[in-house]
């Protein structure tokens, strides 16, 4: 038996992450996204919002488990890393952003199928 949040955070993650890899997907939302880290303080204020999302998330979703319920955890916890980069060091994440620039209908398609196999795990 899988617990209850374990389905809410799968269905929260699945529903952003195919909704923001549509949006890339179709309108290129990813390429603005990516431009806008030339902006010091979008960077920080997304890395507080990243930080806060995946601090909810490993507080009320620790699991560490050899079936799909880590990826939850995973999840969590990588957030937290990134907004924590996002707020300490801006910069870095402009020049990573302009490396990731060339990969972005890759990284679109890989957040759609993500978000659509949480999103099946979340309802199944």
């Amino acid at each position: 038996m899988v617990a209850e949040i374990t389905i809410f955070f799968a269905k929260l993650w699945g529903a952003f992450f195919i909704v923001f890899g549509a949006l890339s997907i179709i309108t290129g939302q990813l390429g603005r996204t990516i431009e806008m880290t030339k902006d010091k303080s979008f960077v920080i204020s997304t890395g507080y919002t990243s930080f806060f999302l995946g601090l909810v998330t490993v507080i009320l979703h620790n699991v560490w488990t050899w079936n799909w319920p880590v990826v939850i955890t995973i999840l969590g916890w990588s957030t937290i890393i990134k907004g924590i980069t996002k707020i300490g060091f801006p910069e870095q994440i402009h020049k990573q952003a302009q490396r990731f620039n060339k990969k972005q209908s890759i990284s679109a398609m890989f957040l759609t199928i993500l978000g659509a196999w949480l999103l099946w795990m979340g309802f199944v």
